[in-house]
């Protein structure tokens, strides 16, 4: 699906981070590319950006975008950007004349949202819009919010000084070339330039559909919203079904604050991924070399290992840089991070004194670690809504053994945290096996 992209303002009140609006990173990433990698993720394939202040630095990026994307993006430029944001979508008006998404540059939004508008069936002549029916919604900006009043899933009126409004106008539209019509309408007749006095011509005639939702969505207006945009982003990382007790409560929070930094750096997550890895290798090390101090430290730095171990996916999420390779590559170094530091344990151990019952002791604590890494993918594949519903019970993952060994580690109870390493991995393995084939 075709979509237009409106980016030709000057966004003054953001020009602290930035001369020009759609290109202001959030979390490393430009507006307008989370617009457009948003889009694309809900279905468009080939894009209009309606550029005006900055046009040419606008114009160079969206250049390189494209090629980096392999999607078309063609710019459209408006010399009169200062006026009515209407002038921007007429812009277009030869180029779109079927069913086309309308985006704003600086409002950022759940695929899922848009994915929902264009599954609606949109007859000639009519428009629709995503209609955030949260009135609470605490990512809004009641002074600057264009509020909508909608009944019976049609538009009755639009505008910001609404005070009869039962939701807000998200910036998401499906339209066809009606809204054309509406502006060119307007601008004869009132002078009004604005896209809301477009879909207050339709919505009077019965031409504007309100699509209710209340996913996210955020307007990036002023440095209030950019730090709500912000936050929202990172909020939304907390949100892996799949996460353990100690992933979800402890590691979780320690890595989105240490993410929001690594994106802002020329670094990889496959990168993150090797760094998480080494200090993995260096805290088996430490254990190896006996001591409680070297043990104490070997502890700390195998969980520090284990929260940056979250970064690589978070980054990744942030930066759109999530790849088939990427997981897997995760996956690899994190069997052999866990293999070295139940061996480093054992070693330990072994050096203070060496006999069968801890030899056999690591051992079956590294097996229970690999076999329940090895049913992780197909138990969660099996339990998936459970999961998702919370019905799955405490789950016994990666980042609980590392939890252990840090416990073990820093109370020097290494013998009995290996015990019950060997033990509840190698049980929550067995219960797996269960659960699925009962499931």
């Amino acid at each position: 699906m075709k979509c237009l992209i409106i980016a030709a303002g000057k966004g003054s009140r953001l020009q602290q981070r930035g001369e020009s609006k759609p290109l202001i990173p959030i979390l490393g990433i430009p507006l307008i590319e989370r617009v457009i990698r948003s889009a694309m993720e809900a279905g468009a394939d080939e894009f209009y950006a309606v550029i005006g202040y900055q046009g040419d630095t606008v114009r160079d990026f969206l250049e390189r975008l494209a090629g980096r994307l392999a999607i078309r993006i063609t710019p459209l430029v408006n010399d009169d950007w200062e006026k009515g944001n209407g002038l921007s979508v007429l812009k277009a008006r030869k180029h779109l004349h079927g069913p086309f998404l309308l985006l704003m540059a600086d409002h950022l939004f759940d695929p899922e949202l848009v994915r929902a508008l264009t599954a609606h069936s949109l007859p000639d002549g009519e428009v629709a819009l995503v209609v955030d029916s949260d009135i609470h919604n605490p990512l809004i900006d009641m002074e600057d919010v264009t509020r909508v009043k909608a009944e019976d899933g049609k538009i009755r009126d639009i505008g910001k000084g609404l005070t009869d409004f039962n939701g807000f106008d998200t910036g998401m539209f499906l339209c066809t070339p009606a809204i054309f019509e509406a502006l060119e309408q307007n601008r004869e007749k009132d002078g009004d330039t604005t896209l809301s006095g477009a879909v207050r011509v339709l919505a009077e005639d019965g031409r504007a559909k309100a699509i209710s939702s209340n996913g996210f969505w955020i307007d990036v207006d002023d440095p209030a919203a950019f730090h709500r945009a912000e936050q929202a982003l990172l909020d939304r990382l907390r949100d892996k079904s799949n996460d353990g007790p100690v992933a979800r409560y402890l590691n979780r929070p320690v890595s989105v604050l240490i993410s929001r930094h690594l994106v802002k750096l020329d670094i990889t997550p496959n990168q993150i991924s090797l760094l998480s890895f080494l200090c993995s290798l260096l805290a088996a090390g430490l254990f190896a070399l006996g001591g409680y101090f070297a043990l104490l430290l070997g502890g700390v730095l195998a969980q520090f290992a284990s929260i940056i171990d979250g970064c690589d996916g978070e980054v990744a999420r942030l930066k759109y840089q999530s790849s088939d390779f990427g997981g897997w590559f995760d996956a690899v170094l994190d069997r052999y991070a866990d293999a070295f530091l139940l061996f480093g344990l054992t070693w330990h151990l072994l050096a203070a004194e060496a006999n069968n019952w801890v030899l056999f002791t690591g051992f079956m604590a590294i097996i229970g670690s690999f076999m329940l890494s090895y049913t992780a993918d197909k138990y969660d594949s099996l339990m998936h809504e459970r999961i998702k519903a919370g019905r799955a019970g405490l789950r016994m993952g990666r980042d609980v053994r590392v939890f252990l060994i840090f416990l073990g580690a820093a109370t020097n109870m290494v013998l009995p945290v290996l015990v019950i390493i060997a033990v509840v991995m190698n049980v929550e393995t067995i219960r797996r096996v269960i659960v699925s084939r009962d499931g």
